[in-house]
């Protein structure tokens, strides 16, 4: 039977994980979602409009290779833990690195 409203609060303090997992369920999520956008657009930016499609999918699928990293292959964080998204950010900036510098330039 879950505890009345207020009572986590109470018994474990503010800072406790649970009660700000279940306040943000998903924020970590957005933020790295957003954040590859935000990489991908800035990125598109800079070099000139070639293609926002084009680099929001090298950032997306780095963005999903660094939280796979992160969190499956090294275990340095866990879904509940904010360093994946770090992860996935760095991974997103270094693929659209290579993506720039190796794509073809007809």
């Amino acid at each position: 039977m879950p505890a009345p409203g207020g009572e986590i609060e109470s018994l474990f303090g503010a800072g406790a994980s649970q009660v700000w997992r279940t306040r943000l369920p998903y924020a970590d999520i957005a933020i790295a979602v957003l954040g590859a956008f935000a990489l991908a657009w800035t990125a598109d930016q800079l070099t000139g409009r070639r293609g926002l499609f084009a680099t929001s999918l090298v950032s997306g699928v780095a963005g999903l290779a660094g939280w796979f990293l992160a969190v499956r292959v090294f275990a340095v964080s866990t879904m509940d833990q904010w360093t994946w998204v770090g992860w996935s950010l760095a991974a997103s900036v270094i693929a659209l690195a290579a993506f720039f510098l190796f794509r073809s330039k007809r």
